[in-house]
């Protein structure tokens, strides 16, 4: 299976409002063994949190949007409401 090429659009970085992950309502949760790394997520990710080659999330800039989730041909991207 080829990679698709990397295309960042957008580069995390702190915003007016301090660090997004701060208010965010849901978090994204990957399911690891449902996962078939295809980088669907990363790529329609709008804020480009998500790392092209690992699949991890950067909760630190992550604002919940949940388009990860609901591009996941796999469904295995799973929003769940953030605990204070």
């Amino acid at each position: 299976m080829s990679r698709m090429p990397k295309m960042t659009i957008s580069v995390p970085h702190e915003g007016g409002a301090g660090l997004t992950g701060t208010w965010r309502t849901f978090r994204p949760i990957v399911d690891r063994e449902t996962c078939n790394k295809c980088g669907i997520c990363a790529m329609f990710c709008p804020d480009a949190v998500i790392d092209p080659d690992t699949l991890e999330i950067d909760l630190v800039y992550c604002k919940g949007c949940g388009i990860c989730a609901n591009e996941c041909p796999k469904k295995c991207i799973k929003m769940v409401r953030e605990e204070r």
